[in-house]
């Protein structure tokens, strides 16, 4: 007999069995727990709930194992698997074993009640299969990143036309490999091409091929980037930078499938898989009529956003960690690896860059540093500046400001300051935290009441 409001919670941990019961319930469902996967795939044969949450490492059976158990037996209930170790691996792997949505560890219990609530609604949610391994190492801890593993999950059987958008050092190549090697192309061909280096009067014909003859220099025919990828993706990196008429000939690729190589007289048909790729805004540059808008709808069917480095500071010793090993790999040099304050240190950066500010980063102390254990003197000067730029920058505008109170004949300036500072404090210590305030509080150096007391007396919502 299925419960459709019946929530099963498996976690070997009592902690979070006990806070996943208690809100889960007080959104008004019913919640059975269990300490291990074993007990539910004996519950299962008499009994079926509305969606089950477990761990996916637990003692005995895992949570991966279950799953296959619960597909097999009851392959109506949704599962979300729930886990710490929250890489692209993970998260993959649980969607190839059928999981109905990922829940990477810590999780906001406001958002694991939405997901249950939303899996348990019926003729919402499908089952994601894939069946392939992961390659593209991206690696990720910070929530902006779990949005993007769970997006190559649930394009794994998908030939989508996919954009992705970010900065550039955000690694949008990487991902693009990812959502080739997680898709049913994955044993065909994965060509990329930038835009921006290729000059504008080549550009069509790297892209579609020229006939022998067709223009001075054209000595015999050439295949093009599209008929290399037949069957396969093709990545076009900083599409933005396309020329508008390269955008009109490859509008029309994309709508029937068919080109003329350049010079050329007879179609030549592809079935290409097309992953687009820039770092501006597409919608601008269609309002300033550089971009068509009918390209930016077709390369607009599935858009993925990658986060600036300075959104995923937690993930920046993992990636310095795993740079300083690929460099001295690559420059045959000793492996060497960050103190904890440097580690500290450029967590606090803003990393205009990005990821590959950071590996460029690495790369130079992985030959410059004098010792294994880098400390803060090895940083190169460009690093090593900006903290105190940055900090000069606000101090220097706070004093100007002063100076110029000061010059009008203004009188108890710090009762117009302190509020001010303390304000802007609180508010960057909520939006790091996603406004909980008990780590907000502590980010700040108060207590949680010290906190709830300033908000009040500040007017702050």
């Amino acid at each position: 007999m299925s419960k459709r409001n019946l929530v099963w919670v498996v976690d070997d941990d009592e902690s979070i069995r006990w806070v996943l019961e208690k809100c889960l319930s007080e959104s008004g469902l019913k919640v059975e727990t269990f300490e291990s996967a074993h007990q539910v795939i004996k519950k299962l044969e008499k009994e079926s709930p509305g969606a089950i949450l477990t761990d996916i490492k637990m003692p005995g059976t895992s949570g991966l194992a279950l799953l296959d158990q619960v597909k097999e037996i009851r392959p109506d209930i949704p599962v979300i698997i729930m886990t710490a170790h929250s890489d692209l691996e993970s998260a993959v792997e649980s969607y190839e074993h059928g999981a109905w949505e990922y829940l990477p560890k810590p999780f906001d219990i406001d958002e694991a009640t939405r997901i249950v609530k939303r899996a348990i609604t019926p003729d919402e949610g499908k089952e994601e299969e894939i069946d392939n391994q992961p390659k593209a190492e991206i690696i990720g801890e910070a929530p902006a990143m779990q949005e993007v593993f769970r997006a190559i999950g649930k394009l794994s059987n998908s030939n989508s036309t996919v954009l992705l958008v970010g900065q550039s050092g955000t690694g949008k190549e990487l991902v693009a490999q990812a959502l080739f090697q997680h898709s049913p192309r994955k044993e065909k061909a994965f060509i990329a091409l930038n835009m921006a280096d290729i000059p504008k009067e080549l550009l069509e014909a790297e892209l579609f091929g020229h006939e022998k003859g067709a223009f001075t220099g054209a000595d015999e025919r050439r295949i093009g980037r599209f008929e290399q990828a037949n069957e396969g993706t093709l990545f076009l990196d900083e599409i933005g930078d396309m020329p508008i008429e390269t955008q009109t000939r490859l509008l029309r690729v994309l709508s029937n499938g068919e080109f003329y190589r350049v010079g050329g007289r007879k179609p030549v048909k592809v079935d290409v898989r097309i992953i687009a790729a820039t770092h501006q805004r597409l919608e601008d540059q269609v309002e300033k009529g550089v971009f068509r808008e009918d390209l930016f709808h077709r390369l607009n069917v599935i858009k993925i956003s990658l986060p600036n480095l300075s959104e995923r500071r937690e993930d920046i010793p993992a990636l310095s960690k795993h740079f300083l090993k690929f460099s001295a790999l690559e420059l045959n040099e000793e492996a060497k690896f960050l103190s904890e304050e440097v580690e500290d240190y450029l967590s606090r950066l803003s990393w205009p860059g990005n990821v590959r500010q950071l590996e460029n980063a690495c790369r130079w102390l992985t030959v410059m540093a004098p010792s294994r254990q880098i400390k803060l003197e090895d940083l190169p000067a460009d690093l090593k500046s900006e903290s105190t730029e940055s900090k000069a920058e606000w101090t220097g505008i706070l004093k100007s400001w002063a100076e110029d109170s000061l010059a009008k004949g203004e009188t108890e300036l710090l009762d117009v300051a302190l509020p001010e500072f303390e304000k802007t404090m609180i508010k960057a210590a909520l939006d790091k935290t996603m406004g909980k305030k008990n780590e907000a509080a502590k980010l700040l150096g108060w207590g949680r009441n010290t906190l709830t007391r300033k908000i009040k007396d500040l007017g702050m919502t």
